[in-house]
């Protein structure tokens, strides 16, 4: 019999991850940090984390460092809301929602019905929020079964966690983009048999959203919620004036755009409906008691004009909230650029996003918002070792601003202003370097 020897890799650098929430006035017990950390990474999985000169003595023989000494060690950021075939219509110059999805947003995705095309937009797209040291994000297909096939093949392939799902549309949309509520429902439920929990994949249930889905369709995904508890769902809700009202005639006996879904079945844990900007306070409370999440996702928000989120009334009310840049609505597949424009929009409606909660939005409290946390999220020992590698010299001006940073939320706060995805020198994905500002990858 033979036998298998563990494979240990070490990492030594400053290392923080957070362990609960620490709210607005940054509860130091909500987080553990080392100023001179060590990681231990075993077959993929976090084996310890604390003091360099605790663990390194006690290291297995022949463990390789990997010294990231000077820099800052974090679990990998997470995105709870993004649009893959829309890749290359990021920063497509601005009109608001309706007519934006007219001029752009189905064009491009009409062409995901080819899968070659879907497979080589889902290898830049991974590659990007890899350089931009995101290793989990809950996706937006097409809606063709083609372009999850692909995107799950390539996340596969390079073992990442990632939640995905075909689209369901079909009505006030292009002929060429729309399914029906049967075809919708069977490629859905194939795609969840073949994909979901394979490896790291999760499946989402995706209607775009209620206007682009009729009755019958929103009821056929209810079917499938019911028959795939386990699944997410996945959709837009309450993101723009005209779309709220537009939903209102549709549906002209339900009480809100959020209790279209509601009546459906699709509000319940592990949905996730994306901008949740215009939300009254019942609407608020359904979503705490069904415990669905709301994705944040500023940049887009401001760029399309859509409002601006009550992040401080989301908190208040206890509703799960995650943040996400909705690219390609949103101008940008930075986390720390999307945290940098969720405190300038929460500024405007006077609160203010501390670092430290900032960053445990876009770790530990995406992956609650996920129903991740069991796999991801932190450093406890048994999670998947997905992590980021944050450097304070990724620019000359950031590099001249942290010499002057006295605390560790002064130098958080500076990378979420002024960072980008210069500011990632490593990504690693269960302890395999997967991203680096040096060296190339190859992928498989």
């Amino acid at each position: 019999m033979s036998i298998v020897t563990p494979k240990y890799r070490a990492f030594r650098g400053s290392i923080l991850h957070f362990l609960a929430d620490p709210g607005e006035s940054e509860n130091e017990q909500a987080y553990a940090y080392f100023a001179d950390g060590l990681m231990l990474v075993k077959d993929g999985l976090v084996d310890a984390v604390g003091d360099y000169v605790a663990l390194a003595s006690d290291l297995p023989a022949n463990t390789v460092i990997t010294d990231y000494s000077g820099k800052l060690i974090m679990p990998g950021f997470i995105d709870t809301h993004i649009h893959f075939p829309q890749t290359d219509i990021i920063a497509a110059p601005g009109t608001q929602l309706l007519d934006w999805l007219e001029r752009y947003t189905f064009p491009a995705e009409s062409r995901f019905d080819n899968e070659a095309h879907a497979t080589e937009v889902a290898e830049f797209f991974l590659d990007e929020l890899l350089r931009n040291g995101t290793t989990t994000a809950l996706v937006f297909g097409s809606v063709h079964r083609a372009s999850i096939d692909a995107f799950f093949t390539v996340a596969e392939q390079r073992k990442l966690r990632m939640v995905a799902g075909k689209v369901l549309m079909d009505r006030h949309s292009p002929e060429y983009l729309r399914d029906t509520p049967d075809t919708g429902f069977a490629d859905s439920a194939a795609l969840i048999e073949r994909w979901h929990g394979l490896g790291r994949l999760g499946y989402a249930i995706t209607p775009r959203f209620a206007i682009t889905s009729s009755d019958q369709q929103l009821a056929r995904a209810g079917e499938l919620a019911l028959a795939y508890p386990q699944v997410h769902i996945h959709s837009h809700l309450a993101e723009n004036h005209d779309e709220v009202a537009w939903v209102a005639r549709l549906f002209p006996w339900s009480r809100s755009y959020l209790d279209v879904y509601d009546h459906f079945g699709l509000l319940r844990e592990g949905a996730v409906y994306a901008h949740c900007i215009h939300l009254d306070e019942e609407d608020r409370k359904r979503m705490v008691d069904s415990g669905a999440t709301a994705a944040f996702c500023p940049t887009s928000n401001l760029f399309l004009g859509s409002g601006l989120f009550d992040l401080a009334g989301a908190r208040d009310a206890s509703m799960r909230v995650g943040i996400a840049t909705d690219v390609g609505g949103g101008t940008s597949f930075s986390l720390l650029q999307t945290l940098g424009a969720s405190y300038n929009v929460a500024q405007l409606r006077g609160y203010t996003l501390s670092p430290l909660l900032a960053f445990y939005m876009i770790t530990l409290g995406n992956a609650r918002s996920l129903g991740l946390d069991q796999h991801i999220g932190n450093f406890a020992v048994g999670k998947e070792a997905d992590f980021v590698v944050l450097d304070p010299d990724a620019t000359p001006l950031l590099a001249r601003r942290m010499q002057s940073a006295t605390s560790l939320a002064e130098r958080l706060f500076l990378w979420m202003i002024m960072g980008d995805d210069r500011a990632i020198s490593a990504t690693y994905v269960l302890g395999n370097l997967a991203h680096s500002s040096t060296e190339t990858i190859q992928h498989a």
